[in-house]
């Protein structure tokens, strides 16, 4: 698909945009988003798992971009509350859900960038 480059507004939930580019990076933009969404491509976690899975996040930012996905449609939030202790579950939405091929190919090609310029280190 060809995208066309001309000048022009854009309006997304009350914002407006210059390209269609930056409407998605303002839904999966920033350091942290697109890292919680990965990780919910094969499935629901819940806040601890991601917390775990994502190390170096700290739970405040954790905590707050979870909201704003869930604000943006992103993904959902379950509350089990049948019996304690309380377990909330986050998943992709249909919508977020339409971003595993970015999100694939995005982190396919941070793999490559790592196999050409840098390690993993296990831990």
């Amino acid at each position: 698909m060809e995208v066309e480059h001309k000048r022009r507004l854009i309006k997304y939930n009350d914002k407006l945009f210059s390209c269609a580019t930056s409407v998605a990076m303002e839904l999966i933009g920033g350091k942290w988003k697109s890292v919680i969404l990965i990780y919910l491509v094969d499935g629901s976690k819940r806040y601890s798992e991601l917390r775990k899975l994502i190390s170096t996040i700290t739970e405040r930012t954790l905590s707050l971009q979870l909201k704003q996905l869930e604000k943006d449609g992103l993904i959902s939030r379950k509350v089990y509350t049948k019996k304690p202790p309380l377990k909330v579950e986050y998943a992709l939405t249909p919508f977020g859900e339409s971003l595993t091929p970015v999100l694939n190919s995005i982190a396919n090609w941070g793999m490559t960038v790592i196999e050409e310029n840098g390690e993993v280190i296990e831990g």
